[in-house]
């Protein structure tokens, strides 16, 4: 099938409007340098608007004419596009949206490599370096917002849930946005894109020209989760664990919406780290919830908890069925205890630092064979080990069944295996087979193939 493109010159805005000799030789080298397939990647899936695919391979082969080069210019730079998705114009314009997420792309994917990965400055052998950095990838994209008081709710769902979710996730954010708050998601489509529609409603009845909506994501989820027109600030972490913890820092209130694999590794990563003892006394609102018809659903969630880490666990978060404006309220009350908390502490209203993410937590995981054969799924563990463990078997199904890399690596070499105690893998064996039948695994538009084989 053929796919209409185009090819086009465009010039960037804001960060790199104004840049050094030195600036522009640093991009000019990475059209040429060993960065060039991650930025063209990255840039592919944000001009591939509105076409959601949950597969990062796919896209690729979709698009393999497309490039995208970099030209210098007196005042700075250029971007030269070939045959890339027509859907990013509008008679033959760029859409501005589409542009900003493109800079932002480049601006990222340069300062990580340059400013953090081959800076010495930043130990990213230790818990305190890494976090260190999350916070400069941040404010290099000017996200975060001193001298304003608490109001951003980070909002987790997946891309691939029913029109009634999708419809209550617009609801719940309408009712977020009307209380002033701000929305935090993993910019893309389904529970991404529903609680920023919501919101943005919500701030124009309230005159609210400030909103924000902030999408973070990175490179190997970008392609599956493109980022939706809504998000006005992007940011690319350099892998999951950043983009989580990122998450964590910014955000004041959390609310989970009905998901799939992917959901399930961000609530895995959020228990394991409220379940840490240094953690024990910061007030960390989490709220789950969904329509009616997504009761059975969360059932599952918590019985899976249940099972696995602990009545301790399930104490850390709420569940609300069918009552937008009560997630609001709770989401409203629950920020001023963390704006006092924050007080209290002199802690920054913009950023988390008080907040103890274990060194484990940060690793990045790359789900080989071998790795995710090698995964502690055992009960014989303090629960926050055990959590992080789980979470890291379920972002290795995430990619297999939605990152290039992921689905490549069964195709070459089979399924992944999990090995673990029969109390975790029956659990988890009964909540993926419920995700399947559900159609919560991928995009209903094919019949999901299983990437993962539990073994107890």
């Amino acid at each position: 099938m053929q796919y209409p493109v185009i090819t086009s010159q465009i010039s960037p805005n804001g960060d790199l409007d104004i840049l050094s000799r030195l600036e522009i030789e640093k991009l000019l080298n990475t059209s040429k340098g060993p960065l060039y397939p991650l930025f063209r990647s990255c840039s592919l899936a944000v001009l591939n608007y509105g076409d959601y695919l949950d597969n990062g391979k796919e896209l690729l082969e979709r698009y393999t004419e497309f490039s995208i080069e970099i030209i210098r210019e007196e005042r700075g730079i250029k971007l030269d596009l070939f045959n890339a998705p027509a859907e990013a114009f509008v008679d033959g314009i760029m859409i501005k949206g589409i542009r900003e997420h493109l800079f932002a792309v480049l601006r990222d994917i340069i300062y990580v490599d340059d400013a953090i990965n081959n800076n010495p400055k930043f130990d990213l052998t230790s818990s305190t370096g890494i976090t260190n950095a999350v916070f400069h990838i941040l404010r290099n994209a000017r996200v975060l917002k001193p001298n304003r008081d608490p109001n951003m709710v980070v909002c987790w769902g997946g891309h691939s849930i029913s029109q009634e979710e999708y419809d209550y996730t617009k609801e719940v954010g309408y009712q977020l946005g009307l209380r002033g708050m701000d929305i935090c998601t993993g910019c893309g489509p389904g529970a991404m894109k529903g609680p920023m529609k919501g919101a943005a409603i919500g701030h124009a009845k309230q005159r609210n020209y400030q909103g924000h909506y902030l999408g973070i994501t990175e490179p190997g989820i970008i392609a599956a989760e493109s980022p939706n027109p809504i998000v006005n600030d992007l940011v690319i972490m350099p892998d999951i664990e950043k983009r989580l913890e990122a998450f964590v820092r910014t955000g004041h209130s959390f609310i989970i919406f009905p998901g799939g694999v992917g959901t399930t590794e961000e609530l895995l990563y959020l228990l394991g780290i409220l379940l840490a003892p240094q953690n024990r006394h910061i007030p960390f609102p989490l709220t789950l919830t969904g329509p009616a018809a997504s009761a059975e659903y969360f059932r599952q969630i918590d019985a899976f908890i249940q099972a696995t880490l602990g009545s301790e666990a399930q104490e850390l978060y709420s569940i609300i069925i069918d009552d937008p404006i009560e997630v609001a309220l709770r989401a409203k009350k629950s920020i001023e205890q963390v704006r006092q908390f924050r007080k209290l502490y002199d802690d920054a209203y913009y950023y988390n630092w008080l907040l103890h993410v274990d060194y484990d937590f940060q690793q990045p995981f790359i789900p080989t064979h071998e790795n995710m054969s090698a995964l502690n799924l055992h009960l014989n563990q303090e629960k926050h080990q055990l959590a992080s463990d789980m979470r890291r078997a379920f972002s290795g199904i995430v990619s297999g069944n939605v990152k290039e890399a992921g689905i490549r690596a069964i195709e070459e070499n089979g399924l992944f295996e999990l090995h673990g105690d029969k109390e975790v893998m029956d659990p988890m064996d009964k909540l993926l087979t419920s995700f399947i039948k559900d159609n919560r695994m991928k995009l209903p538009t094919t019949k999901y193939t299983p990437c993962y084989q539990l073994i107890s």
